[in-house]
């Protein structure tokens, strides 16, 4: 592989990293906000911890994981003959952008005072980016297909 590949390759590492971390921390404070809902004044300070999240780290960190990601298929070869185990890996990543996508939603609800979901909720979608995690790095380190 050329030197281009290897960079692109350190690059979308970075990016998955920071990505995976807004996928984490944001339904954990969205746990915090749905729970201290009308018992203090704390919303707005929630509201902007999760705005700049969002803005700052998630979004630009998800575009260039797949721009960088679709960087390495091309220039790995594969976007004529991609194995299986590719596939699979961008199904499993269409799943971590549509968990993102949930996750503006309950955002902008949160934001506009209408999000009605308990802490319990989003205590049980947070383990969704780690299942789908666990399923990426499988594909991507032992390539079972």
């Amino acid at each position: 592989m050329s030197d281009a590949y290897g960079w692109v390759k350190v690059v979308h590492v970075l990016a998955v990293i920071s990505w995976m971390a807004g996928l984490f921390y944001l339904p954990r404070l969205f746990v915090y906000h749905a729970e201290n809902e009308g018992k203090y004044d704390i919303s707005p300070v929630f509201k902007v911890m999760e705005r700049r999240l969002l803005k700052a780290i998630m979004r630009p960190a998800a575009l260039v994981a797949v721009v960088t990601g679709a960087m390495l298929i091309h220039l790995g070869g594969w976007e004529l003959a991609m194995p299986v185990w590719l596939w699979l890996k961008l199904l499993l990543v269409l799943g971590m952008l549509g968990f993102h996508g949930l996750l503006e939603v309950h955002a902008a609800r949160f934001r506009d005072d209408r999000e009605t979901r308990s802490g319990r909720y989003f205590r049980i979608i947070n383990e969704i980016p780690t299942l789908l995690l666990i399923g990426i790095v499988i594909l991507v380190i032992i390539k079972p297909f």
